[in-house]
């Protein structure tokens, strides 16, 4: 059950992401303020509920790979890059926090 409400944030998160990034976070009004929390908060769902001990090592260097990624310049792209630029940004709100939660488990595991 923990990991189907882990695999639901998750894909909730990427969507928002995905929404918020194409849309601009201006379309959701007042909301708007509260993105970064939403994005935060669903990111420590995933990182305590949906990663094992068995995904760790393949769950950080996914999520390296997509912040590496998100960190490219990618306004430089004409006409689609700031679109990129924005779902990335987003993405990275949302799997920051649950790569640190995961990484604290696995440095806990290891400490053991």
């Amino acid at each position: 059950m923990d990991q189907k409400i882990g695999s639901w944030a998750f894909i909730i998160g990427v969507v928002l992401a995905i929404l918020v990034g194409l849309l601009g976070a201006t379309v959701f009004g007042g909301f708007a303020q509260w993105l970064p929390v939403v994005f935060i908060i669903l990111g420590l769902i995933v990182g305590f509920l949906n990663i094992g001990d068995k995904e760790t090592t393949a769950f950080l260097v996914a999520v390296i790979a997509l912040l590496v990624a998100g960190g490219v310049d990618w306004t430089v792209v004409p006409t689609i890059g700031t679109y990129f630029a924005s779902i990335f940004g987003y993405v990275a709100s949302l799997l920051a926090p649950a790569a640190v939660i995961v990484g604290l488990k696995a440095v806990w595991n290891l400490a053991r």
